[in-house]
């Protein structure tokens, strides 16, 4: 099932700018997941880290994997020990999964230097939630054993955007979940926003009541995403989609019957 499934062959169709890159012939979505990596004011800093590598999972796609995603992440100059800091904008499996790795039977922190950061809110949330079974399993390998590490902290970003580090500050953004946060950077006068799951997919630009299948509140998602799309329109803002198709960036440009994402590629 589509993580957008209001998102109808019509609808995405009816949408020429989103094809090819984010949508194909038919009409039906392309969606990724992405980890954003970057350093700022001297620290290494990951955003959410994907699914991960031999986990237990409901989603057939996401069972069991064996990617190459660490020697990526290392091709790329993110050694997971040089890791600094782990932004995780909720805690939904594709957002989690490598902040563990299973070593001698055991899952560890894959970022065993890094400080991940959560929203007080958000880990409350779950904390009180009747989760079914695949969602325990999430937590008890990919969040726990971060947790009882004493890697994971909790961050209080309700009551203003909070700073994290020069040049990067965490906004809530909830309605997908209740603590979710979306990630905004800036340097020398420019500005971009990583959107985790307030937006999943550039058809939200052109309709943004369309929701995700696993929204906890899609009333509050829709205002969320409506009040973010302001924002965001007309400003030269890059847009860094968490699960956007390459190219993933983009700057919101209203059009007739709404916005529109105009792709950056190599952004």
């Amino acid at each position: 099932m589509s993580a957008v499934p209001d998102a109808t062959p019509e609808i995405v169709s009816a949408q020429k700018w989103l094809r090819p890159d984010f949508a194909d012939s038919a009409g039906v979505p392309r969606l990724n997941s992405h980890t954003f990596a970057f350093a700022v004011d001297g620290r290494r800093v990951l955003v959410d880290t994907g699914i991960g590598n031999g986990k237990r999972r409901a989603n057939p796609a996401w069972h069991g994997l064996d990617t190459d995603y660490l020697t990526r992440l290392t091709t790329a100059g993110f050694p997971p020990d040089s890791v600094d800091l782990v932004v995780l904008t909720h805690l939904h499996a594709d957002h989690v999964g490598w902040n563990t790795r299973r070593v001698n039977g055991r899952w560890v922190p894959t970022f065993p230097r890094a400080r991940h950061v959560v929203s007080r809110k958000e880990r409350a949330f779950w904390a009180g939630y009747a989760m079914d079974e695949p969602r325990r399993q999430m937590f008890r390998d990919s969040v726990l054993p971060v947790e009882k590490a004493g890697l994971l902290d909790l961050v209080d970003a309700d009551a203003a955007p909070g700073t994290l580090l020069p040049g990067l500050r965490l906004l809530p953004t909830p309605g997908h979940t209740p603590g979710h946060l979306a990630v905004e950077l800036t340097s020398r006068g420019e500005r971009a926003l990583i959107t985790g799951d307030c937006v999943h997919h550039p058809v939200q630009l052109a309709h943004p009541d369309i929701g995700a299948c696993v929204d906890i509140d899609a009333t509050r998602a829709r205002a969320t995403r409506h009040a973010l799309l302001r924002r965001l329109a007309d400003t030269g803002t890059l847009m860094l989609g968490t699960h956007f198709a390459p190219p993933s960036a983009g700057r919101v440009i209203r059009s007739a019957d709404g916005y529109r994402l105009l792709p950056v590629p190599g952004a």
